[in-house]
């Protein structure tokens, strides 16, 4: 991929909202334990259950009041970050447009699960009732590229609207797609990234699957490498991350600070040993992801200061992600897992490590650490996502440099 700018970023998550506050949370890195209530359903038939929401999200207050009664979660979280990238990015001011224009900026999106949510509800009106009773206004919703459709048309996004479903890879993949647009002319700028949403649903899907924390005492009080290191389970979570993605030279034109650079990518696939198998971690094309995004950004296994990983506390997926990224980059590599502040997000997942990413190559300290430590001032990141089903990516970004 051509290196492309990154020149602002809109993120709703757990440790805060906004760049500012996000990063200001990111200054003491914090393994997250819980807000003690589940605010995004009903979970009193889930006693122990514990997820990483976005604590007290109130939408009205970046959105105003009108037109939120029938979205879903999942469209606030993106339509708040599409809103705050936007602003952040210096597009817009007060909600106008003042550089560039509606036709010349689009979205590149992610999500694994789409609108839980309101599938669910949907369904469990027909069953329990009548398909007659079924809301005809939120039917919408249930579309898997309908929250990225909703951020447009509230932030007047009309270059184009690709909606990634790809798993816990999307997002990185999202910066793919977003690079081929770029080059092929069809927007001047993407907002690049995820999001995902916590829902009942997801919280008994990833339960029955035995895929999440174990309901014992000492969960929350171990370490991010003590999490590594026993398979402990994930901590669900949600949120939405959005990059300003553009050519070097519209953010030298628009005279915007670069804020990091997108400079290398690489992706791979390989199938289970037997036909039988679905769900299985692949260490060959995490290897084989992360050797490409270095080689394609120009660099060398040395260059890279740390990786933020896609560590979440899954035994058998965090065991091949670290294999992988020691086989590539060697055992001494810094590697971080945002995860273990933000929770297991899914197709959010990547965006937000990038979030941090550029975080740390702004000046923050890495964190939460699992293996390592940086010996320098990080000047270059590698994101690792891997996926459920023998798929991994990897992006590289670097600390803006002279063009």
């Amino acid at each position: 991929m051509r290196s492309r700018a990154i020149t602002g970023l809109g993120i709703v998550s757990t440790a805060g909202i906004g760049r500012e506050s996000f990063f200001r949370a990111l200054e003491s890195p914090a393994p997250f334990t819980g807000t003690g209530r589940v605010e995004s359903f009903d979970a009193t038939a889930y006693p122990g259950c514990r997820v990483a929401e976005v604590p007290d999200f109130d939408p009205a207050k970046y959105l105003g009041d009108k037109g939120l009664r029938t979205l879903d979660r999942l469209t606030k979280l993106l339509v708040v970050a599409t809103r705050l990238a936007m602003h952040d990015a210096g597009f817009k001011k007060d909600g106008l447009y003042v550089q560039s224009s509606a036709d010349r900026v689009g979205i590149c999106c992610s999500n694994a699960y789409g609108s839980l949510e309101a599938i669910t509800e949907l369904d469990r009106v027909a069953t329990l009732e009548d398909a007659r009773y079924i809301n005809p206004a939120k039917f919408p919703n249930t579309v898997a590229n309908s929250a990225s459709g909703y951020a447009s048309i509230w932030e007047d996004l009309r270059a184009l609207n690709v909606a990634v479903s790809d798993g816990n890879c999307g997002a990185l993949d999202a910066v793919a797609c977003a690079d081929i647009f770029l080059e092929t002319g069809r927007a001047d700028a993407l907002l690049v990234g995820g999001a995902e949403a916590m829902s009942e649903a997801l919280y008994v899907g990833f339960s029955r699957l035995g895929a999440l924390e174990p309901k014992v005492k000492d969960v929350s009080t171990l370490s991010p490498r003590q999490r590594a290191s026993r398979g402990a389970g994930a901590l669900l979570g949600e949120g939405a991350a959005l990059l300003a993605v553009e050519p070097m030279e519209l953010a030298a034109s628009r005279g915007r600070r670069r804020l990091a650079d997108l400079s290398g990518y690489g992706t791979a696939f390989l199938p289970p040993d037997h036909e039988g198998a679905l769900i299985h971690p692949s260490p060959e094309a995490m290897e084989r992801a992360l050797a490409d995004a270095i080689a394609d950004a120009g660099l060398s296994p040395a260059d890279v200061d740390v990786v933020a990983s896609g560590v979440s506390g899954l035994g058998a997926f965090d065991r091949a992600e670290l294999a992988a990224i020691e086989r590539v980059l060697g055992k001494d590599v810094a590697v971080a897992a945002p995860k273990a502040m933000l929770g297991e997000s899914l197709g959010a997942g990547g965006a937000m490590a990038m979030a941090m990413g550029v975080a740390w190559l702004g000046g923050l300290a890495p964190g939460p650490l699992v293996r390592g430590t940086p010996g320098r001032r990080v000047r270059t990141v590698a994101v690792t996502s891997m996926g459920f089903y023998g798929n991994a990516s990897a992006v590289v970004m670097q600390a803006p440099r002279e063009t």
